[in-house]
């Protein structure tokens, strides 16, 4: 079932930004008193049964200091330091087994994987947890933790994390620092699209199907969870709604990425009852830097799927070839 408007009225639609006056500050005092400049991975060589490429597992300071696991996977024998993939998970999942991780590796890219604070209970395990801070009421998940106030909620930790991820990188062995791309699906997509909007280090990102875009629309158009706990929560806190949804303007990324100037490649299913298409061209629109849209005529949550890594990795080659004459 298509949701929302059609195709050619989405492709020029561009809501007004719901953004607060003090959106940029927050951030940035945000990334400056909790994520440090220069974070410094810790990693452990894993011996395994896979022989072309090396795996380690990271360690990563991430928002206020909290170790943030992952894993880091480099092909072998590189002969020059290589553009790095960073790839954030979807909703629900964590780092989950070093070995599902191999497609960025097998097209000749180091490749760093963020485990999700908190999260891996769902479809993929996670070792990272979230940390004793403040919480307050909430629907069952994650998306209204700590939603009473910008400053406790969840996903200033985890946009924070992923920022501190994309500084690491550049540290890391066989990495080029001035060719870092961001990547993930659903949520991940989202937490690609930050960390892009938040850290000019990134020279590209590929967010497929993302998540945690023009929110408000979302909780209006559709009764998918996730986007349902936020609705879950509002029926409950229904005095405090105005507060909820105030709070979950900081972390749109439809307002975050005002601020993104790398190279995008943005993926839409216009049958997606989960991040409905709405949502998405929204963001797009209102994408600040260059931007590539492969939208999926028939397809919904799932996307182009594996059609769609191949035609990232086609993409990104094209690019950094482009970028290199």
């Amino acid at each position: 079932m298509l949701l929302g408007q059609t195709r050619a009225e989405l492709e020029r639609y561009k809501p007004a930004l719901t953004k607060k006056s003090d959106f940029e500050s927050f951030w940035s005092e945000t990334l400056s008193t909790y994520v440090a400049e220069r974070p410094e991975p810790a990693l452990i060589k894993i011996d395994s049964a896979i022989t072309e490429i090396e795996i380690y597992d990271v360690t990563i300071p991430g928002f206020n200091g909290d170790l943030i696991k992952g894993w880091f996977l480099t092909p072998k024998n590189l002969l020059g330091d290589r553009p790095v993939v960073v790839v954030f998970e979807g909703y629900g999942g964590g780092r989950g087994n070093f070995n599902e991780w191999l497609f960025w590796a097998n097209c000749g890219y180091p490749t760093l994987v963020m485990d999700t604070r908190g999260q891996g209970g769902g479809h993929r395990r996670g070792d990272t947890p979230d940390g004793l801070y403040p919480r307050g009421s909430s629907s069952a998940g994650f998306m209204t933790m700590g939603i009473d106030s910008k400053e406790d909620y969840y996903f200033r930790r985890v946009f924070s994390d992923a920022v501190a991820f994309v500084r690491a990188a550049k540290s890391l062995p066989h990495v080029d620092p001035t060719r870092i791309i961001t990547t993930g699906g659903s949520q991940g997509g989202g937490i690609a699209l930050a960390a892009a909007s938040l850290a000019p280090e990134v020279f590209a990102t590929m967010p497929d199907v993302p998540f945690l875009c023009h929110i408000h629309r979302a909780i209006e158009l559709t009764d998918s969870y996730p986007y349902q706990e936020i609705v879950n929560y509002c029926r409950i806190h229904r005095t405090d709604s105005d507060q909820a949804l105030e709070t979950l303007t900081y972390f749109d990324c439809m307002n975050l990425v005002t601020l993104a100037k790398a190279h995008a490649l943005i993926s839409i299913g216009m049958h997606d009852p989960i991040c409905p298409p709405d949502t998405i061209f929204a963001m797009r629109n209102h994408y600040a830097g260059p931007v590539d849209t492969q939208v999926w005529e028939f397809n919904m949550h799932e996307g182009g799927a594996s059609d769609q890594n191949l035609l990232q990795a086609q993409w990104l080659q094209a690019l950094l070839a482009k970028e290199e004459k």
